[in-house]
């Protein structure tokens, strides 16, 4: 009878500290969530600084609420495909590096230097194709012995190739640098994790 008493005090104990992890996890969450939202509202400008925010929560809530923090911000830095996009990525990089412990800020400005060199290598390589195409087409009308004059101008986004050429390009080219971001995202993460 002690053996089935001693195996029933096991699961129970067992049972109540599974159901103390479950509370504990559900607790973490909503905590990680309450991160991501205040960097949310950081971000839209809502907020002065995500340090003080932080700072202000209670000591053992602080490391689920900056992993939701980091979450957001990491999130939000993606390619700059116009203006608006840089601008909201520099912002979290800023973040980043107001939040984070003092080795962030070396992967921050290789994010940086990524982000502005995205837009370069994409307009170069884009202009590349397009002096490309005009190049094939202007040797084409010669072949045919159409000269061209001063008031013809060949736009190399009409060529049928084009889109489907752009479209590979950039599909390299974005793949190539979100690989970049991918990295350096993931050791912000570790660094950021061990930050408190």
């Amino acid at each position: 009878m002690a053996e089935i008493r001693s195996t029933l005090d096991m699961v129970m104990e067992r049972a109540a500290k599974m159901a103390a992890e479950s509370t504990k996890e559900v607790k973490d969450d909503s905590l990680v969530h309450e991160g991501m939202r205040l960097a949310a509202d950081y971000l839209k400008g809502s907020e002065d600084s995500l340090m003080t925010i932080l700072q202000k929560q209670e000591k053992e809530k602080q490391k689920a609420i900056l992993e939701g923090m980091t979450a957001t911000l990491l999130r939000n830095i993606v390619l700059p495909r116009d203006e608006f996009l840089l601008e909201g990525s520099l912002k979290s990089l800023a973040a980043i590096t107001e939040i984070g412990p003092d080795e962030v800020l070396t992967v921050c400005q290789e994010l940086h230097q990524i982000l502005n060199q995205y837009s370069q290598h994409k307009e170069q390589s884009q202009n590349q194709l397009d002096d490309a195409i005009r190049s094939q087409l202007e040797q084409k009308l010669a072949e045919q012995g159409t000269q061209l004059t001063e008031d013809m101008s060949i736009n190399p986004a009409m060529h049928p190739q084009y889109r489907e050429e752009l479209e590979r390009m950039l599909t390299g080219l974005n793949g190539q640098y979100n690989d970049a971001l991918d990295q350096r995202k993931q050791l912000i993460r570790q660094h950021l994790a061990t930050a408190l």
